[in-house]
């Protein structure tokens, strides 16, 4: 009798985390395609200054390519500034950024006291400080910007803002997508199917005004919207999260001033972890900050997608064991869990795939899938007990 309840009561916690799981990801499908597709307009003539920050660590084989992308791009030069801050790199990072950027040094400018504590928040924080735009932009060494990657930025920012109206909105913050490229193996072509499938989850939540997330990859506000929430203050001990942290803290400053922008010519590009070590040391630095994120919602779908996996994986021992015990009620669970996994998945990263016109991807659908339920069981976690890791030859805790 007591097994026989057992098995019930894991089985409706299984079917209740699967068709929440279901539902969360029809909400998320009809969420992007309710977000209009925004289009750079005809003959758009910018008028604000935009400063771009890329903080850098341990890049000098890719800062350059970024940097010549941004630059060589068609946002008026006169209109561009274009600050690369380097974070104590030990290789030639600063050499191989470039003569038309300006670059800061931390080790220069940083007191001594604050050398030790120093990570990328902190380069942004400074690169923002000497800025001199109107619009911040941040993004990664190791990115490939678009040509009217900030053309299309500085459009959407005029329309939320209402420039050259008599009355203009309040200043914004404005997520927009990051895409890998150039996949080699199956671990890359895995982690471009999940990024796609994040890209679409942002903006739908942001469309659906329930969670708020965003990428520091490409991400752009305004310099007066960071200062007036004092910029990384409060979480600034958490040396990943400068993206999350800092949508989640003007959205509860000024409700209604974030926006995502869908448009696949404003994607920057870059590559995913070619190997499982440094996957790990990613991954697993992306999700110590999780529990500290101030969004509820945000922190609910984590913790249902993390029960969802783990329930998969456990009724999976159970059905072996079932099985070999003649009994296939768990079987049953199992082949439930995974065709609503499946189905939903799938029908999501179709949609993203369409969009952002890498459909080749779906071809390694099946054993990503598998992949991605073990990741986000392990990878969540882990991230809960180990809390030290290695990122840019810099040991972190």
């Amino acid at each position: 009798m007591f097994a026989s309840f057992g098995s019930m009561i894991l089985a409706s916690a299984a079917i209740f985390l699967s068709f929440a799981y279901a539902a969360a990801m029809l909400a998320y499908l009809l969420g992007w395609r309710a977000l209009p597709e925004w289009r750079l307009p005809k003959h758009f003539i910018p008028r604000k200054r935009i400063s771009v920050i890329i903080p850098c660590r341990n890049e000098a084989k890719h800062i350059g390519a970024c940097t010549g992308s941004i630059i060589d791009g068609s946002y008026p030069p006169d209109l561009l500034e274009v600050i690369v801050v380097d974070d104590f790199s030990e290789d030639e990072t600063v050499a191989a950024a470039g003569e038309r950027v300006r670059v800061l040094r931390l080790d220069e400018i940083l007191p001594e006291e604050a050398r030790q504590t120093a990570n990328k928040k902190q380069a942004i924080s400074t690169g923002i400080s000497q800025a001199q735009g109107d619009i911040i932009v941040t993004t990664d060494a190791d990115c490939i910007a678009p040509p009217d990657w900030l053309l299309t930025i500085a459009a959407r920012f005029e329309k939320e803002r209402g420039v050259g109206e008599a009355d203009p909105v309040s200043p914004i913050l404005l997520a927009a997508p990051v895409v890998f490229h150039r996949e080699h193996n199956l671990l890359q072509r895995f982690q471009s199917l999940d990024f796609l499938g994040m890209m679409g989850i942002t903006g739908a939540g942001i469309k659906m005004g329930f969670q708020r997330m965003a990428n520091g990859a490409n991400l752009a506000f305004d310099k007066s919207l960071f200062d007036a929430v004092d910029g990384y203050s409060g979480n600034v001990q958490f040396a990943s999260g400068d993206d999350m942290f800092l949508v989640q803290k003007i959205a509860r400053y000024r409700p209604g001033s974030i926006f995502f922008l869908k448009n696949r010519a404003a994607a920057v590009r870059t590559e995913a972890r070619p190997d499982w070590r440094t996957f790990w040391q990613q991954r697993l630095r992306w999700g110590t900050k999780n529990a500290a994120l101030t969004e509820w919602p945000v922190r609910l779908v984590l913790l249902l997608v993390f029960l969802f996996c783990w329930s998969i994986l456990i009724n999976g021992l159970l059905a072996i064991a079932g099985l070999v015990a003649g009994d296939i009620f768990f079987l049953k669970i199992l082949a439930l869990q995974l065709a609503v996994k499946a189905a939903s998945d799938y029908l999501f990263l179709r949609e993203m795939c369409r969009f952002f016109e890498r459909r080749d991807l779906l071809r390694w659908f099946a054993p990503c899938f598998l992949m991605h339920t073990a990741y986000i069981a392990v990878i969540g976690l882990a991230s809960l007990f180990f809390r030290r890791y290695e990122w840019k030859g810099r040991r972190v805790q």
